[in-house]
């Protein structure tokens, strides 16, 4: 059916929307007015629908969208940040599982369809079907649902045979169109028991990588079924928004040196000791911590999931606003993959009220912890381990990490003596210049806070 000229207008107009959406996300100053673009954008794109002559089921698509915009709504006014990133994962499942679900009903429907249309649908569906899977098994880790990775005996050898079959059904499905009903049934079960497998065994330590992959197969599996209903403002956002995942998940794995393929088929693991530490952790009091970053020059911040956790975000920047009132300088420093999605560490110091112009990236930040007093770390671990550089046996060799051993002081907030995600002890704990503060970062910020009060 030829889309009438007003409703093909709304649809471009809705995808220009979405690209300066995107541009303005690229920065932390101008996020905010690229989610509002972006939002009017999906606004107009759902109005413009609405218009298509002889459209039928409006009153089920209304209640769609009264029923998915109160959740949404609901769901975003109370989500604490700290628990975003699950957010953020279950929205990518739920993107790619309506992707797959437009598949479905087209086959379903078994009317007849370009060899084109058919292949990107099939395509689209099984990537969606993988990311709404996939996204739902990263939510439950990172809410604590699933709580240990589960790796299944010969894991990849399943991983390659359920993907082969779910291939073989796929151009089954291409080459019978229309499909019968039970072809359609095994495909989908293959595709989606298929994303479930492939994450199970990933760690919390990889999350972040995951989380932007998924991303970008939703957005590929949106832009293939745009195509399949000849719509194409949905072409054009799923693209766009595949594309970005894409270039941001390999800018990930590329900050921990890893190979995409590596992430998934390779879970981030100790499997050997690695090289043996010598030395040991050494402990400081709270007051301690407080008189060696008051009377310092310059300090540097490094948050990591820990101050997450704790909900510690809101302490970190009243002290650093103390110090800095004391003349110290004090910067924060973010690694790529702190926290449990792209951007975590971001999100929590904005919303604690740190200013932009703090917060520096990896490449920004790296050389100045030669010249700082004190680096401190705050429920970090594999992101400063310096294992990274030295330890060829080490899981983590040659991950770019933060170089907060080559301060000259460095205090680390930890809750307890055990290992990072990774499994990898930190040689970082064990250094000479290094001293330990066990505790939850919120109440150990807490008693920092109080002694820098008494301190002139």
């Amino acid at each position: 059916m030829t889309m009438p000229l007003y409703v093909q207008g709304a649809w471009f107009l809705a995808a220009a929307l979405f690209i300066f959406g995107l541009k303005g996300m690229s920065s932390p100053a101008t996020a905010r007015k690229g989610i509002v673009v972006a939002g009017y954008g999906m606004l107009l794109a759902i109005a413009a629908t609405f218009l298509i002559p002889g459209l039928q089921n409006l009153a089920l698509m209304a209640l769609a969208l009264a029923l998915g915009g109160a959740a949404a709504w609901i769901s975003g006014k109370r989500v604490k940040m700290t628990d975003m990133p699950q957010m953020v994962a279950i929205y990518n499942g739920m993107g790619g599982g309506a992707a797959a679900a437009i598949a479905a009903i087209e086959f379903a429907k078994g009317q007849s369809h370009s060899t084109a249309t058919i292949v990107l649908a099939v395509m689209g569906a099984v990537i969606g079907a993988v990311s709404f899977t996939g996204s739902c098994v990263a939510w439950a880790k990172l809410q604590g649902v699933l709580k240990k990775t589960r790796r299944l005996p010969a894991q990849n050898v399943v991983n390659v045979a359920l993907a082969g079959i779910a291939l073989a059904l796929g151009v089954t499905m291409i080459s019978m169109a229309p499909a019968p009903a039970e072809l359609i049934v095994a495909f989908f079960v293959v595709a989606l028991l298929l994303g479930f497998v492939v994450t199970l065994p990933i760690g919390g330590a990889d999350m972040p990588v995951v989380i932007s992959l998924f991303n970008a197969f939703t957005g590929l599996a949106v832009g293939f079924e745009g195509y399949v209903l000849g719509n194409p403002a949905l072409i054009i956002a799923g693209i766009v928004v595949g594309a970005a995942g894409t270039l941001l998940t390999q800018l990930m794995a590329r900050a921990m040196n890893r190979p995409i393929s590596n992430i998934l088929f390779t879970p981030l693991v100790a499997s050997e000791p690695g090289a043996a530490i010598s030395g040991s952790m050494k402990e400081l009091s709270a007051l301690d911590a407080a008189a060696m970053m008051r009377y310092a020059g310059k300090v540097i911040i490094v948050p990591g999931y820990g101050m997450a956790v704790a909900h510690a975000q809101h302490k970190v920047w009243e002290m650093t606003s103390i110090l800095e009132e004391a003349g110290v300088t004090v910067k924060f420093a973010i690694h790529p993959v702190a926290g449990r999605m792209p951007g975590h560490m971001n999100v929590l110091l904005a919303e604690a009220g740190v200013p932009y112009d703090k917060i520096f990236d990896l490449e920004e930040i790296n050389g100045e912890f030669a010249q700082a007093d004190v680096a401190l770390i705050i429920g970090a671990n594999d992101v400063v381990n310096p294992s990274a550089r030295t330890d060829k046996s080490s899981p983590i060799y040659g991950m770019p990490i933060l170089n907060a051993d080559l301060a000259q002081n460095v205090i680390v907030i930890k809750r307890g003596k055990g290992t990072g995600y990774s499994g990898v002890e930190n040689a970082l704990f064990y250094t000479d210049n290094c001293r330990m503060l066990y505790g939850d970062a919120q109440p150990m910020a807490g008693e920092i806070i109080q002694h820098l009060k008494t301190m002139g």
